[in-house]
């Protein structure tokens, strides 16, 4: 027994290594580039909301449609470069929105420029008075005759730059009714020009000039577009093959739809993040101290074993989320979650401790105490901690559901707060009780808290 206890504090001790190393030093590892990510809240930029107009999509498409948009948004706003992103659908009856968070990107105009990309870009034409208006024609689709604007919906995803030339051709593919559009548009406008805009906006190069290039053949299912700097075919390039959405984004204004307009937006300024974390951060020191000082005095030798197990259980955590940062933003109430995981933590060495103290004022001797203290509390810690996962389950759902992604982060913080809490009480606190037991460096029971026991224990 002594050396299976003697082996798993090796593996205890080398984990907690691992986990010391992968987020130390912490300015570099833990809150650098590459280390947690965080939230809107704690990191600062732009929240903005955009409602989507499904009024021409069947109802049992809707959630389809928006899980489209959804993937569309998220590639959009990646190929532009923006990082720890986050995009969110909203479901409130029969009304969708789309919930998009820029980490860092704090001026509200930027982050509204950036998103009026999400618009389909549209090719205009020329008309005698010299004004651009949109390029149409007639093509057959589902057996039906439609009048349709040329845009960049129609093209395929695999847009791509020739520099063979040695000057940047953006080549392009459009799909079948795209090919019928664009050789209608093509046949009549040799020789003049299109004009590429997103919304009511043309395109402007890296020299301001209006995108328009001309058109010099016919164009059907393929083509390229001539005259364009490399910068601006990169540009024009990532969007084209960013996806298409089908769905307008834009808000309802007194019964009007209009495309690109936030139905709500809101800039978070980094210093008020920075602020609310080193608040948060005094709290818990101030939290911490004041557990330390309890669990020494009430519980004592057994006491510090916890306090030791919580230092190892915070780097444990930290180490989760530094390694999971993909995939867990922390927030502001991820914070909070992530402060009062750190008090529940010390509730199963509690019941356990209390249970042990029990034994021996029942006359057992110091190790079976032990060993019955955490036999019969872990019923207890079980279901109490099937209660909590219970809890944050239902807040994650509501949260996603809801559009409350902070409750969801606080739940997700919580969750896993408490699953590794249970990992430290039972294997790391038992471990460490155990190998001082076994050594019998501590066998006066005054030092496990209890000052008096009988002489013969009773039944």
């Amino acid at each position: 027994m002594r050396s299976r206890n003697v082996y798993l504090l090796i593996f205890i001790l080398a984990l907690f290594g691992f986990a010391l190393w992968s987020i130390v030093p912490i300015n570099t590892r833990l809150l650098g580039p590459n280390g947690l990510r965080l939230g809107l809240d704690l990191k600062g930029g732009s929240y903005l909301v955009y409602q989507a107009d499904v009024s021409d999509i069947e109802p049992e498409y809707r959630n389809e449609a928006m899980r489209g948009v959804k993937e569309v948004v998220e590639k959009r706003i990646n190929a532009l470069g923006i990082t720890e992103s986050t995009v969110r659908i909203q479901e409130y009856g029969r009304e969708y929105n789309i919930a998009i968070e820029l980490p860092g990107i704090a001026d509200i105009e930027k982050a509204k420029e950036m998103v009026g990309l999400f618009t389909v870009l549209e090719f205009r034409e020329q008309d005698e008075a010299g004004n651009w208006t949109p390029a149409t024609g007639t093509v057959t689709v589902n057996g039906e005759e439609k009048e349709l604007i040329l845009s960049s919906r129609y093209f395929k995803e695999n847009t791509y730059i020739d520099m063979q030339t040695g000057r940047p051709l953006l080549l392009f593919e459009m799909d079948e009714t795209g090919a019928q559009l664009f050789k209608q548009i093509s046949t009549r406008l040799i020789g003049k020009r299109l004009a590429i805009y997103l919304g009511d906006e043309p395109l402007r190069g890296e020299d301001d000039n209006i995108i328009a290039p001309e058109v010099q053949e016919v164009i059907e299912d393929r083509g390229q577009i001539k005259g364009l700097s490399l910068v601006d075919a990169q540009d024009l390039s990532r969007v084209l093959n960013a996806g298409r959405i089908d769905v307008p984004l834009g808000s309802w204004v007194n019964g009007e739809f209009q495309p690109s307009v936030p139905l709500y937006e809101r800039t978070v300024d980094a210093t008020l993040g920075q602020d609310s974390v080193e608040k948060s951060m005094i709290a818990a020191g101030i939290g911490i101290v004041l557990l330390v000082i309890f669990m020494l005095v009430y519980y004592r030798l057994p006491g510090l074993i916890a306090c030791c197990s919580l230092g190892i259980y915070g780097v444990f955590l930290l180490t989760i989320f530094n390694l999971f940062s993909s995939y867990i933003t922390l927030t502001l109430p991820g914070v909070a979650g992530f402060i009062l995981s750190l008090g529940m933590a010390v509730d199963a060495n509690v019941l356990i401790f209390e249970r042990i103290k029990e034994e021996l004022r029942g006359g057992r001797s110091l190790g079976a105490a032990v060993e019955a203290g955490f036999n019969r509390a872990w019923t207890a810690i079980r279901d109490s901690n099937i209660t909590t996962f219970i809890a944050c389950l239902i807040l994650i759902w509501l949260g996603g559901t809801l559009g409350a992604r902070m409750v969801s982060g606080f739940a997700i913080t919580l969750f896993i707060g408490v699953a590794l809490s249970m990992f430290t009480a039972i294997v790391v606190t038992r471990t460490f009780l155990r190998l001082i037991l076994g050594s019998r460096v501590v066998t006066n029971l005054a030092a496990y808290g209890v000052t008096s026991v009988p002489t013969k224990r009773e039944p």
